[in-house]
């Protein structure tokens, strides 16, 4: 909204202030603060986010007690002004006891369940950096959100995992993957209990019969897949070609199954030396894996550590999966909820990639038999997985379709030029955010091809693409 007002001193308009001299020459500009939106502008999510911040840090101090299902704590984020604010909101759904702007306390209002506005004492510059100190405690699996219950826990386990939000259910926060932030994650358990999160673990102390673990995440990441887990696990460590991997499995699954589970997560320094040889150097400074016994129903990609509802021996294909996703998805994550096929139709492709270099399926067969079995009126095909919508952003024709995608631009522009589309498209979006206009951009400036009526076919029409060379499919 732009406000305009006129006075015989002063022209206010876009927020800005021109004030003139007696004689007439302009004066001081000074900005007017206004309040950062209440979301970032998702067409899928309005409310997820919000602007006029850029959160650079997290360090969040959280206690868990298994009993009641009780989290209190704190955080502290360290914040960068995109102009000049007069209040600025969080994602949160959890009871707020205080909140502090660089150490003075702050308005604290809730428009909505799942809005936290800060009224800071006084204005807050534009590219000024503050500190937020927000104090909370409520039951996390009481909270929901837009039909949303994401909370996964009971009396002996809890494992903070789901997408696309999970993160306003322990730590206040701008909550869409556009602003990623370095993560310092302290959380204390009764002692006899482990606690695994992203990162490296840098501490444990004990005192009162409680432990407090700490993990510290080297690179920025987006809130959705920051995590912790709570338990007791069997764990494993090592450094594998200078990378240091950390994998831990419920002591709660049975000793046979958790066996296979934890030889499985050691395999995980050698998914991501195959992966490396596809896609480039691994972003991350660790990795590993985390196997759960609650039945979360699904796998997920968090930063440096997926987690899994469990492994068996036939596992390998999930495991590449969310081992993917560190690239494609972490990462290089979407710059809107409506690119997730970015996500998860590239680890789809990287999945039958995997089986192709391992003596399964080739990518080419793999990709026709969808295409010939599915025929045009199946609906299959009625969803434009470019654009999907926010109820349909996990469903199967996003995977599927976008795998078959990628392996059609694969036949489309030749394998060379394919590669290395991939390889710049990880390399130059490095831990930031990307869209299918961009990446498409990257398609046509690596092959010289003009790919816009491959990119309609695929990902914006709901028919079957025509079985033409344009189209990658002869």
């Amino acid at each position: 909204m732009t406000r305009r007002t006129l006075t015989v001193v002063a022209l206010t308009t876009a927020g800005l202030v021109l004030g003139l001299s007696a004689s007439g020459a302009p004066a001081t500009r000074r900005a007017v603060p206004v309040p950062g939106s209440a979301g970032m502008g998702d067409s899928y999510f309005p409310r997820d986010g919000n602007g006029g911040i850029n959160v650079l840090e997290y360090d969040i101090h959280d206690t868990y007690r298994f009993r009641t299902g009780r989290l209190s704590g704190w955080t502290r984020l360290t914040v960068r002004a995109r102009h000049d604010l007069s209040r600025f909101n969080l994602d949160f759904l959890l009871p707020v006891s205080r909140v502090r702007v660089d150490g003075v306390a702050a308005g604290v209002d809730r428009p909505v369940l799942h809005e936290l506005q800060v009224t800071p004492a006084t204005a807050i510059a534009a590219g000024r950096t503050f500190v937020v100190r927000v104090d909370y405690a409520g039951r996390p699996g009481a909270a929901s959100w837009e039909g949303e219950s994401n909370w996964l826990a009971d009396a002996g386990e809890v494992v903070a995992m789901n997408e696309p939000h999970m993160a306003p259910w322990w730590f206040p926060s701008n909550d869409h993957p556009r602003d990623k932030a370095r993560m310092d994650i302290r959380v204390t358990v009764p002692r006899a209990r482990q606690v695994i999160a992203n990162g490296e673990r840098v501490g444990r102390t004990v005192r009162n019969g409680m432990a407090t673990v700490r993990w510290r995440a080297r690179e920025p990441m987006a809130t959705y897949i920051a995590f912790f887990a709570a338990g007791s696990f069997a764990v494993d460590r090592g450094v594998s070609r200078g990378l240091p991997w950390y994998v831990a499995a419920s002591d709660r699954i049975p000793a046979a199954r958790r066996q296979v589970a934890m030889d499985m997560l050691r395999r995980t320094p050698v998914l991501v030396r195959w992966l490396q040889s596809q896609l480039g150097d691994y972003p991350f400074s660790t990795t590993g894996g985390v196997v759960t016994s609650l039945n979360s129903g699904f796998a997920l990609e968090n930063q440096t550590r997926p987690t899994y509802p469990g492994l068996g021996r036939g596992s390998t294909s999930l495991m590449v999966h969310e081992l993917a996703h560190q690239w494609l998805g972490d990462s290089v994550s979407v710059q809107n909820w409506r690119d997730i096929w970015l996500n998860e139709g590239a680890a789809t492709f990287m999945e039958v990639r995997y089986a192709e270099t391992h003596g399964g399926q080739p990518a080419h067969g793999w990709l026709m038999d969808r295409y010939v079995g599915a025929p045009a009126d199946d609906p299959f095909w009625n969803l434009r997985i470019g654009d999907p919508g926010a109820g349909q952003i996990f469903d199967f024709r996003v995977y599927v379709r976008g795998g078959m995608a990628l392996q059609a631009l694969r036949q489309r522009i030749g394998n060379a030029d394919f590669w290395r589309t991939m390889r710049t498209w990880v390399r130059g979006h490095r831990n930031d955010n990307g869209s299918t206009r961009e990446f498409r951009a990257v398609a046509e400036r690596v092959s010289g091809a003009n790919l816009a009526g491959f990119f309609d076919a695929w990902f914006f029409s709901p028919t079957k693409p025509a079985r033409t060379r344009a189209n990658g499919l002869r």
